[in-house]
């Protein structure tokens, strides 16, 4: 793999970091591939527990590079392409939690690579915006359909049909992200929050992460009877639950003071 796309672990949270800075990470068709293959590793490695998806500054992702775009277009990939090719497709049915660390504008086919994250962390500098109707193209990254979830539908029509962009204190008001932090503690916070996830039962973590996935595309009454088919089936171990006892106690009093 080339150097578009860079990843590292420790403590079994994985890194993945876009690397075209000088084109602010805009999305060619070797960076697609690249960090579709990254993000297909990091899901098959059985060291890692979380990937934190981020970019190298200044920008997480411009969207697709408009110079292929306005040649080729090889680079229109959308999320029904061929896995190995299109980041969305793996982003979309990961079974580890996905967080995004987002140091800088975020924008259309960036941004839609940040909707199809579990949650977001945000720099002070990060911006979101979506241009797709202002270059010309319609969404395939999920966009129509992750933006309303996220902030409502009003507010997704305001974005989209005008091409306005937020800054990372408005994102944080519509929920958008969980947290907006200085732009040096970014990485820090995001790897911090993968460390929690990875210290917990990974058959749960995983389990839960389907249930919401796969409860927000249904109705109420489905997404419980969802809930309900897993519980029964879902295997406890008392030996374990009992090893681990003590500790959620101990770290439930000491977030508690």
């Amino acid at each position: 793999m080339s150097e578009t796309v860079l990843s590292e672990t420790a403590d079994r949270v994985s890194t993945v970091t876009l690397n075209r800075p000088d084109a602010r990470n805009a999305m060619n068709t070797e960076l697609q591939r690249d960090l579709a293959i990254a993000l297909a590793a990091a899901e098959s490695d059985d060291g890692v527990d979380v990937v934190v998806l981020t970019g190298a500054d200044p920008a997480f992702c411009a969207g697709l590079d408009l110079r292929e775009l306005g040649t080729t277009a090889a680079n229109l990939v959308g999320g029904r392409d061929d896995e190995h090719r299109s980041p969305f497709t793996v982003l979309w049915t990961m079974t580890k939690p996905v967080i995004g660390a987002i140091n800088g504008p975020a924008v259309t086919g960036g941004f839609e690579l940040a909707l199809g994250c579990d949650f977001l962390v945000a720099s002070e500098r990060a911006t979101f915006g979506d241009t797709h109707a202002r270059v010309g193209v319609t969404p395939g990254g999920g966009m129509s359909v992750f933006l309303p979830q996220t902030v409502g539908l009003r507010k997704a029509k305001e974005m989209s049909l005008t091409g306005n962009f937020i800054d990372a204190d408005e994102a944080l008001a519509l929920r958008l992200v969980n947290h907006v932090v200085a732009h040096d503690e970014l990485l820090p916070t995001a790897r911090r929050l993968g460390t929690d996830i990875a210290g917990n039962d990974q058959q749960a973590v995983r389990n839960l992460k389907q249930l919401y996935d796969r409860g927000s595309k249904l109705s109420v009454g489905d997404a419980l009877a969802l809930e309900q088919e897993r519980f029964r089936n879902f295997r406890v171990d008392p030996s374990e639950i009992e090893r681990r006892r003590a500790a959620v106690v101990e770290r439930g009093r000491g977030q508690q003071r």
